[in-house]
């Protein structure tokens, strides 16, 4: 069964995964057993859908209390594209590309903060992994101010690969890390770039940080050595602006 944005019931789930339908991610009863379940469980692995394990009130609540049968499954509000999709169109039209990847930030309002200001600043593509990131759900369109259905999202199997996968097509990848020296106002932007934002408690993944092309970080004066990470990737976007104001 199915309702605004979830799909509730074992056989519902794996039949609307079969259909390709846009799952985000997947919510499984703890300790959930069954021929069934272990079905759903194989399709999951099989799609590389995100799921996770939680106790059976969150899923009562989910379904608003229909027969859920031990999973339910939140609804993407967007179609994701394939990065080849994503980075082949972009090239198609624009020299400099902007793009945004971000590993395994996983609040989803930052998500939609970050969603809105790339939107404004005419960022071309949003990168985020399978899974580990932010739910794309109803409260990130809310707080990305609808700019979620206005800008296109991909997802990867994994932040390496599509690193790996914008090197290789020309574009220049920039982490935002405390772990550098060198100061975002000291970077050519006006090339095309992806910048690597990392999760709100851990950065970028140091895995990441070591194929990437430049690591810059934001100038600190206050007692306060960190920002929120949707303030910063402002920061980074919008000095991304100001150096391709002008610029034909």
């Amino acid at each position: 069964m199915q309702n605004e944005q979830h799909i509730f019931g074992i056989r519902a789930v794996i039949e609307a995964i079969q259909a390709g339908k846009e799952i985000d991610k997947v919510f499984i009863q703890k300790e959930a057993q069954g021929d069934l379940m272990q079905e759903l469980l194989k399709t999951l692995k099989k799609n590389n859908i995100n799921f996770s394990y939680v106790p059976v009130e969150k899923l009562n609540k989910l379904s608003k209390f229909n027969n859920h049968q031990g999973a339910v499954a939140a609804i993407a509000p967007i179609k994701f594209v394939t990065i080849e999709q994503l980075v082949e169109s972009v090239l198609e039209v624009k020299e400099n590309p902007l793009f945004i990847i971000l590993d395994q930030l996983s609040d989803a309002r930052n998500f939609g903060a970050i969603v809105r200001t790339a939107e404004c600043v005419g960022a071309d593509g949003i990168i985020i992994p399978k899974t580990g990131s932010a739910p794309v759900n109803a409260d990130a369109v809310k707080t990305s101010a609808g700019a979620l259905f206005n800008i296109p999202v991909c997802k990867v199997d994994h932040v390496k690969d599509a690193v790996f996968y914008l090197q290789g097509s020309g574009i220049t990848t920039i982490a935002a890390t405390e772990k550098t020296e060198q100061s975002l106002y000291e970077l050519d932007l006006q090339k095309g770039i992806a910048i690597i934002m990392g999760s709100e408690d851990k950065g970028v993944n140091p895995s990441v940080l070591k194929i990437v092309d430049e690591k810059a970080k934001l100038p600190m004066y206050g007692k306060i050595s960190s920002l929120n990470v949707s303030v910063a990737c402002g920061a980074f976007l919008y000095e991304a602006v100001r150096q391709r104001l002008g610029k034909s």
